[in-house]
């Protein structure tokens, strides 16, 4: 059997994942809808809407299978979302990865799956809308293409609860999303002996934008602000809007030295940007950086109050400077 790959954004999908308060809540008719259509659809004798956590995979609405969650090292749905469009197996005993899989060798003896990832709205694969049988089958494109959209409905049933956790001008996280993630992920650092660092932003002159040029111009440089982060970071690394304008990384396995090259490499790129620009205005923020003290078992709520006050001092030299 061959284990399912962990991919290396892992730390923050799972981080995603638990942040939206899905995992081990009771079953809910708006998912187990969809795995009942699945079924019929597809003639098979078992579909699942399964998230894949940490170290198992756990199964929001399981139509035809009796257990709610299984390890992930068996999991069909962890090799699936390592894919962009879909996993098929019509035979798993035909199949090197999966021919002495315990779900196939035994119970529910597995020989045919096919999954479409889900996806959160930061792009995190949080598991699979997925059919089996214990019996080898045939899956066209077309077949694939219908499994798909109803991943996508399953999607946007997730959104619901994800929106709580999302600032919806940008995109990035919010304070309530992003203090649950950032706080999982400086666990997770602990326990592997790894470091992080928080970046503190804040733009320079945004209320002159918004007087000068308007609340909607204003809104504009938000959200360019935010796309720069999104090009700039890791895609390991944790991105929010905290409130007004002001915003915040998180840096997962990321000291303070090279966290500062790549918040040098944003500053770069925005004044590249203020070069070409025709709005009327420059785009500048002020920043600081703390090493995580990790050891110290820090509340983020902490950490963030420091950063933002060291921000703030940062700022007042620049604007005297």
């Amino acid at each position: 059997m061959m284990k399912p790959p962990i991919p290396p954004d892992d730390h923050q999908r799972v981080a995603t994942l638990r942040s939206l308060n899905l995992l081990d809540t009771p079953r809910e008719e708006r998912f187990d809808r969809l795995t009942r259509l699945a079924k019929r659809i597809f003639g098979v004798s078992m579909a699942l809407v399964s998230f894949v956590d940490q170290n198992r995979q756990w199964f929001k609405s399981a139509d035809g299978m009796d257990v709610r969650e299984t390890s992930r090292d068996v999991s069909f749905c962890a090799h699936a979302i390592l894919s962009d469009d879909g996993l098929v197996v019509p035979d798993a005993l035909e199949d090197t990865r999966f021919a002495d899989n315990p779900l196939v060798t035994s119970g529910p003896h597995i020989r045919f799956y096919a999954g479409w990832p889900l996806l959160a709205q930061n792009g995190s694969k949080l598991g699979t809308l997925c059919i089996l049988d214990p019996q080898p089958k045939e899956f066209g494109a077309e077949d694939l293409r219908l499994l798909g959209d109803l991943a996508h409905m399953a999607e946007q049933e997730i959104s619901i609860h994800q929106l709580d956790t999302t600032d919806h001008r940008t995109k990035l996280y919010n304070p309530r999303g992003f203090k649950v993630l950032a706080q999982h992920a400086m666990n997770m650092a602990e326990r592997e002996n790894k470091s992080c660092s928080l970046a503190y932003f804040g733009l320079d002159r945004f209320r002159a934008i918004n007087e000068g040029f308007g609340y909607a111009e204003g809104d504009k440089a938000l959200m360019s602000f935010a796309e720069q982060m999104r090009r700039t970071f890791r895609g390991a690394d944790i991105l929010a809007r905290m409130d007004g304008d002001k915003f915040v990384a998180l840096l997962f396995d990321c000291t303070s030295a090279p966290s500062q090259r790549i918040v040098q490499r944003l500053v770069d790129a925005l004044e590249r940007r203020n070069q070409f620009s025709q709005s009327g205005y420059a785009l500048a923020c002020s920043y600081a950086i703390l090493d995580v003290a990790l050891q110290d078992h820090p509340a983020i709520e902490t950490l963030l109050q420091r950063a933002e006050a060291l921000m703030l001092e940062n700022k007042r030299r620049r604007a005297v400077a």
